[in-house]
């Protein structure tokens, strides 16, 4: 008869050394299009146009075009298609996206010093993602199964054996009483509860002890996660127009993590003969916290004296966050094998992570006062993310970190570079109204190849709670806006819709058998309003 509950890990406390692993992190990574609805119904094209604040954390030269004092505010509302609510989180919701303003003074007849700040969320974790597929001869179980076959660290493998609380524990080999780091936490639940016997000591017994492990396949897989928070940008400018033909900007840029997500995963278990044998679940809730500080710095000229043709040339350095992770993952087993019903392990780290520098160059020009038109392109090699292990302190005092080097080869061999294209226009009838309309296209920034490695020699791993992965694919957005002015008041208002597609792995591919993808997307509709007062 099966116990009823397995205790928390009791060795999975906090340690010096920590980090995440390639998919984990890649959700901080990038921006949404979001700010001011001037910004966003043109595409988030103004890099070389300037004069909107959203321009503050791309290209801060922007800020310089400013010849007036401004405050500005936006709200907005996301709604995402296709989703049925999942752990109280519905598929649209409000948001409080920027507030900002610009200080410009005069320091010549036609040169300006400004200094401005802007808040404004770069990123908008709200999302529901669901899947369900069939399954052969495979389940996350089997994964953790296989993992104890190849046998030693250095295989990608572990050594399962008993730690002195009687738990069964992935040593980096036959002779090591040192965990592997191959071993997560979901191999504990799944060593554990599914792969131990419920008469494992009766089996150890025997004059010819037999295996006290073993695996089981599914059929069928069903999972859900809702994914809530944000990063939250901070961001303190000084620019200056020079003459009306030069402007340059430098932006100091504080980014805080919040990010929560819950998941659902559920597998129905067969037999080696192919009848039902239960269903296993699992829970994961998983909070990320912390702060990340970069600078980003730009230019705006005016190559023809005559012609407000404009040209600008931007970048920014990573942003190098500290942040801690706590997690809460258990395991139900609802089928009539395994020893426990029930697991659970709480863990909770701190680690760093360097996103990759972003480079970009626009274009923008206007036709009178009544057409603007802009252009953007940026790079960023996603691949060039760095997670750092957290290795105590330098001589200063300050907290030292290292590169985890598993984790960059498969950061490396999976995430690539992002190519994001901006165009849009803006055109005023009359002074008082703006017609606007953009695009924004962002590439892949996942390798289709690409895969969340569970066999890693990496903290990373060890601290790994879930196994599922997405390679997302392109993102296209388009937009639309319109402008209202009333003296000193604007009042903007603006649409997006972005859509984005990927596939879905519930664990990696660990033997012959595949595992196949499962086409999921993301829908988004944004509604966005802006009041701003100029002084």
């Amino acid at each position: 008869m099966k116990k009823i509950a397995l205790a928390a890990l009791m060795m999975a406390v906090v340690l010096p050394a920590a980090a995440q692993d390639t998919y984990e992190s890649a959700r901080l990574l990038g921006e949404d299009l979001n700010g001011t609805a001037r910004y966003v119904g043109m595409g988030g094209a103004m890099e070389a146009l300037g004069a909107d604040i959203s321009t503050i954390g791309t290209n801060p030269a922007g800020i310089g075009l400013f010849r007036h004092s401004t405050v500005s505010g936006t709200l907005g509302l996301v709604s995402q298609q296709d989703v049925e609510k999942f752990d109280r989180l519905g598929k649209t919701n409000m948001s409080f996206d920027q507030l900002g303003f610009v200080y410009s003074t005069r320091t010549s007849g036609t040169s300006y010093m400004n200094f401005a700040f802007n808040y404004h969320k770069s990123r908008n974790f709200n999302q529901i993602l669901s899947a369900a597929n069939r399954l052969s001869n495979v389940s996350s179980n089997a994964l953790s199964y296989k993992k104890a076959e190849l046998g030693h660290v250095r295989n990608g493998g572990y050594y399962l054996g008993f730690n002195d609380q009687g738990e069964l524990v992935g040593w980096e080999g036959e002779k090591s009483d040192y965990r592997a780091q191959t071993f997560s936490t979901l191999d504990y639940l799944n060593a554990n509860s599914v792969l131990l016997d419920a008469d494992y000591e009766y089996l150890m017994s025997l004059e010819k002890p037999q295996s006290y492990i073993f695996d089981l396949a599914a059929d069928g897989f069903a999972f859900d996660r809702a994914h809530r928070g944000w990063i939250n940008d901070f961001d303190f400018n000084i620019s200056g127009n020079e003459n009306d033909r030069f402007f340059w900007g430098i932006t100091v840029g504080i980014h805080h993590v919040n990010y929560k997500g819950y998941s659902q995963y559920s597998e129905g278990m067969v037999t080696s003969k192919g009848q039902d044998a239960g269903v296993i679940s699992y829970g994961d809730e998983r909070k990320i916290k912390g702060y990340g500080a970069d600078i980003t710095g730009g230019v705006i000229f005016r190559p023809v004296e005559t012609s407000p043709f404009r040209i600008g040339l931007y970048v920014s350095t990573p942003t190098f966050y500290d942040l801690k992770s706590i997690n809460f993952t258990e395991i139900v087993n609802g089928s009539d094998y395994g020893c426990y019903d029930y697991g659970a392990d709480e863990e909770e780290y701190k680690f760093k992570l360097y996103t990759p520098w972003k480079f970009g160059v626009s274009m923008g020009h206007t036709v009178g006062n009544n057409l603007a038109i802009g252009a953007s392109y940026e790079f960023s090699d996603y691949g060039a993310t760095r997670n750092r292990i957290n290795d105590g302190y330098d001589g200063y005092g300050n907290e030292d970190s290292y590169t985890d080097e598993a984790v960059k080869r498969n950061t490396e061999e999976s995430l690539k570079g992002v190519h994001t294209l901006k165009v849009g226009a803006e055109f005023k009838p009359v002074p008082e109204l703006a017609v606007r309309l953009g695009y924004n296209y962002v590439s892949a920034a996942y390798d289709k190849d690409g895969y969340r490695n569970m066999m890693l020699d990496s903290p990373g791993v060890m601290y790994a709670s879930t196994s599922d992965y997405t390679n997302w694919k392109a993102t296209n957005r388009l937009t639309a806006g319109l402008g209202f002015k009333a003296g000193n008041m604007n009042i903007d208002v603006a649409y997006q819709y972005s859509a984005t597609k990927g596939d879905f792995y519930p664990f990696q591919q660990y033997d012959a058998n595949p595992v196949g993808a499962t086409e999921v997307n993301n829908k988004r509709h944004q509604v966005l309003l802006t009041l701003g007062y100029t002084f």
